[in-house]
């Protein structure tokens, strides 16, 4: 509880600073997202991925995040290609509405549901499927729909070159080889890792600006329908297939797939440019609009 009162500190802190008319709100929200970027997911990623063990049981609850991100490619790379959004405002909407909070906003929502039993399936989701995604599939989507004036074929380079895919890859050949990361290293890589939240809603918060314009935009609403609706409407529909009807992983997969936007994946957007204020928006106004949907889901599941 005391983690979620400092971050939801610092986003309001983000929204106060930047209403002082000399502060330098571009300068500071550049540093925090090169912090987040090139500091605390590389440090998750050391610290997480090494302890996935690799295994088909993984895949049935892991691939919904994957499945889900896939779909919002899909959807609203045809929406915005028909309907001429443009590409800034089609790649946000694919990374952001893409990418659940399955973590800062899923692990003590799961836990006040369903106790700690529902954790382990969480976790797996979280760290087997939208950390990975956010890691590798978001910059490749940034890096095409992204204000770049490099040719398509440079792509590649460009994600080469983000830090979180290099230690992305390194940490999955020590999960696949069985290399743990250094006991020394782990209590650093707690540390930074604790200041995800506050940092991201910190970033959030400096770019954070309301309006009733916002609000009337009908991208901000295509996100969150996607996100909180029809996303996990279709892991529903598909999973209750492949797990038990009243089985506890079916239920949590159900409950990952509908959380709000995903913090790390706006900071990502606002990366590459894509459209920073519908970013925001969808990942801060999203886990309030969130609460409603999610208890919607949690008594239709039973």
């Amino acid at each position: 509880m005391a983690g979620l009162i400092i971050a939801l500190a610092c986003l309001f802190l983000g929204i106060f600073l930047r209403k002082f008319p000399n502060f330098p709100t571009n300068i500071a929200s550049s540093w925090v997202q090169a912090y987040l970027i090139n500091i605390v997911l590389p440090a998750l990623a050391l610290l997480y991925i090494p302890e996935i063990k690799l295994s088909w049981e993984l895949l049935i609850p892991v691939s919904a995040a994957w499945l889900t991100f896939l779909l919002s490619w899909l959807l609203f790379g045809i929406l915005g290609r028909k309907f001429n959004w443009g590409k800034n405002t089609t790649g946000c909407l694919i990374i952001v509405a893409g990418l659940a909070n399955t973590s800062f906003l899923g692990f003590p929502v799961i836990e006040g549901l369903y106790g700690k039993e529902g954790l382990p399936t969480a976790l797996l989701i979280d760290q087997g499927g939208s950390f990975l995604i956010v890691s590798s599939l978001s910059i490749l989507v940034g890096s095409i729909y992204g204000n770049h004036s490099e040719s398509l074929a440079k792509v590649p380079l460009k994600i080469l070159k983000f830090p979180p895919f290099g230690f992305l890859v390194g940490t999955l050949l020590m999960s696949m080889f069985d290399l743990k990361t250094p006991e020394f290293l782990i209590p650093l890589l707690q540390l930074i890792g604790k200041t995800m939240p506050p940092m991201a809603l910190l970033a959030i918060g400096l770019k954070f600006s309301l309006d009733r314009s916002s609000l009337a935009s009908r991208f901000f609403w295509y996100g969150l329908g996607y996100r909180l609706i029809l996303a996990p409407a279709v892991i529903w529909l598909i999973y209750r297939n492949l797990l038990p009807v009243d089985s506890l992983d079916l239920k949590v997969t159900v409950l990952e797939s509908g959380m709000a936007p995903m913090i790390t994946g706006s900071i990502v957007s606002i990366q590459f440019g894509l459209q920073p204020k519908l970013a925001t928006l969808l990942s801060g106004l999203g886990m309030p609009i969130s609460a409603v949907s999610l208890l919607i889901w949690y008594f239709l599941l039973g």
